[in-house]
């Protein structure tokens, strides 16, 4: 790992691998204190436990990314543009941090109103503009109609679920990583074409 990091950004860097090989629950404060080359009291120094680590890397990615993925749902495009922008950016973030997902269902159950605040989705402002468009299109008879939950569920379970499965696919289907990456470009196509096919009423 390059001496270029600072010490915390080596052992931020470092984390993400542990995470993501091992899980959080797997994941050894040693083992990311051999991965980022320093002592375990270094580590300790920085961070008291793994869950305030993972909660920090965590509180970063979704500061960064989150607001600009759940601005997509407002902005000013067609359903299609809408899903596939999001698609293709969601995929982008899970991809670059595969760990997100399984923090995100822990901290949901322990602390929802908190990761709603950081995802930055909230019932009115971005959810009021997409339901608003959902029912202009059904109204218009573009699109069958569809609840901005149904809609968004659709959305993030098709992106999210083949990160949390990918052991479960590797095993069934034989998936190495560079396979698996090819999987996931793929669904950039797929995901909006299933979505889009599912409430389009000329389908």
């Amino acid at each position: 790992m390059s001496r270029a990091l600072t010490t915390e950004q080596r052992i931020k860097e470092a984390a993400k691998k542990v995470f993501i090989s091992k899980g959080l629950a797997g994941a050894r404060m040693q083992e990311i204190a051999d991965e980022a080359q320093i002592n375990k009291a270094m580590l300790h120094y920085y961070y008291r436990n793994k869950q305030q680590l993972f909660k920090n890397i965590f509180d970063e990615v979704i500061a960064e990314f989150a607001p600009k993925i759940m601005a997509i749902l407002g902005e000013e495009l067609s359903l299609e543009e809408k899903v596939n922008k999001f698609v293709g950016h969601y995929l982008d973030l899970l991809r670059a941090n595969p760990f997100i997902p399984l923090f995100l269902f822990s901290e949901l159950r322990n602390q929802p109103h908190e990761v709603v605040e950081k995802v930055g989705i909230k019932r009115g402002g971005v959810l009021k503009r997409l339901e608003k468009q959902l029912k202009k299109e059904a109204q218009a008879g573009r699109i069958k109609p569809i609840t901005p939950i149904e809609f968004i569920a659709n959305l993030v379970s098709l992106t999210v679920f083949p990160f949390l499965a990918q052991p479960m696919l590797g095993e069934i289907f034989g998936l190495k990583d560079k396979e698996f990456e090819g999987f996931i470009e793929q669904r950039k196509v797929t995901i909006p074409e299933f979505i889009m096919s599912a409430i389009n009423l000329k389908h």
